[in-house]
């Protein structure tokens, strides 16, 4: 299987809305979930992070989500059932855009809820760091990066510049 290549910023496909996945979908998704995995670990291999990724994110232009941070999980069509009103502000990456960093706001707290490859439903109770990465990665699912919530003109630093900057992550 080769790598495949991770959308940049600028390719028009990183802002269509996903389509949602239906049970029958699951069943097939293996060879996109070993894609997922192959593009995010070349991502780490060059520049030693990432967590997660959405499906836009290779050009498949459905409501999928793999994450791995201890192991892989798979979220299939997510939601967010609840965001607190209460906001942290971060610097935020992307693997679409690995050079540059964002100031952005996102909700402390959430829930997430989604469905399994088996169709099994599950919900999260997400706070901090992995509350913002779900909410990052939940945004490539409606075409909405982190550049879009840019919280000013000078919210903006590049990653090799980021000693420079307050960096909580």
């Amino acid at each position: 299987m080769t790598t495949p290549a991770i959308l940049l910023l600028g390719n028009p496909q990183l802002r269509a809305i996903s389509d949602p996945l239906s049970k029958k979908e699951c069943s097939t998704l293996a060879p996109i979930i070993e894609q997922l995995h192959a593009a995010m670990m070349a991502f780490r291999a060059q520049y030693h992070r990432g967590r997660a990724i959405a499906a836009p994110q290779i050009g498949y232009m459905k409501r999928l989500i793999y994450v791995h941070i201890d192991k892989p999980v798979i979220l299939v069509n997510p939601t967010f059932t609840y965001k607190s009103p209460d906001m942290i502000e971060l610097w935020d990456d992307c693997m679409s855009f690995p050079d540059l960093l964002v100031k952005v706001k996102r909700h402390a707290h959430v829930t997430l809820s989604f469905k399994d490859l088996d169709w099994n439903d599950h919900t999260w109770e997400l706070s901090g760091d992995l509350a913002e990465l779900l909410q990052h990665e939940y945004d490539h699912l409606d075409g909405i990066l982190a550049v879009d919530r840019a919280l000013e003109t000078n919210a903006f630093a590049l990653y090799s510049q980021k000693q420079y900057i307050e960096f909580a992550r």
